[in-house]
């Protein structure tokens, strides 16, 4: 039975945000963490649709399409920086009066949750930090290139299909490639050019001392985001960090290993996924 129960607006942090929203807070649930997930760099809410739907079984789960992607606020004067972006996931949880809430970033996401974890905001507990892009001032480039994801926009807002898209993805389904395919377009180009650019000048290094609530730390086995010794950087920085590593899988893990995925998370969250 699906634990999809539907998609919303709402008005926070000055803009309109959308959500997807999976599970509500009835049963056992309405005594756990509210999740709230938070995509990366062009993941609208719907790609994860799939991780929203385990998530709905256990727990109150919000995934929200950043300014910039999926039927969020777009346009060419909308502030894409990190800040914004961490300022919008705290408005989001005050708009909705969470009064106890995870974040559960991906890539972009996990920096998003960083900054935002960074001023405190009332009510959040934990955080979990997916494959994060450790890029930054002084630090080694993010792996990946920017014409990976602005090509496959373009061919996408143009009207390409799963064939496409199977490309840039080969290792992924059919169904992920066509959902892919039909939703890329609507991240907005300039929002992943800013994006990106920041992943080389935002230091969320420095953001993690600050931070006071439990962290998992979730790193692809394969892919490069994070390293060895990132993990003990970032562990060093903040003892409060747990990681583990996730083994057949890259940057997008759950695609790659679902079943890793759900087990990586342990009991971290409450309950276990898996």
């Amino acid at each position: 039975m699906s634990t999809f129960l539907y998609g919303a607006n709402l008005r926070a942090n000055g803009i309109r945000q959308h959500y997807l929203r999976y599970g509500g807070a009835s049963g056992d649930r309405s005594a756990r963490d509210v999740v709230v997930v938070l995509p990366g760099i062009t993941s609208p809410a719907i790609t994860w649709g799939f991780v929203g739907e385990r998530f709905g079984a256990h727990f109150d789960t919000y995934v929200l399409d950043i300014r910039g992607r999926g039927l969020s606020e777009a346009h060419d004067e909308l502030d894409y920086s990190l800040d914004a972006q961490a300022a919008d996931a705290i408005a989001f949880a005050a708009a909705l009066g969470l009064e106890r809430y995870a974040l559960v970033g991906h890539s972009m996401g996990a920096r998003i949750a960083i900054r935002a974890a960074r001023s405190a905001p009332a009510g959040l507990t934990r955080l979990v930090l997916i494959d994060p892009p450790v890029s930054g001032p002084g630090r080694r480039a993010y792996p990946a290139q920017l014409p990976w994801y602005v090509d496959s926009i373009r061919l996408c807002r143009d009207g390409a299909g799963l064939e496409a898209m199977r490309a840039y993805c080969p290792s992924w389904t059919d169904e992920q490639l066509a959902l892919r395919a039909e939703w890329l377009h609507t991240c907005s180009e300039r929002a992943v050019r800013e994006s990106f650019a920041a992943f080389q000048t935002d230091d969320i290094q420095a953001d993690l001392p600050a931070i006071e609530v439990p962290m998992l730390l979730m790193a692809a086995q394969r892919g490069d985001v994070v390293r060895d010794d990132d993990i003990r950087e970032i562990r060093r920085l903040n003892p409060r960090v747990d990681a583990v590593r996730v083994a057949d899988a890259g940057h997008m893990i759950p695609w790659d290993n679902e079943a890793g995925f759900y087990q990586a998370f342990g009991s971290f969250l409450g309950v276990p996924l898996s």
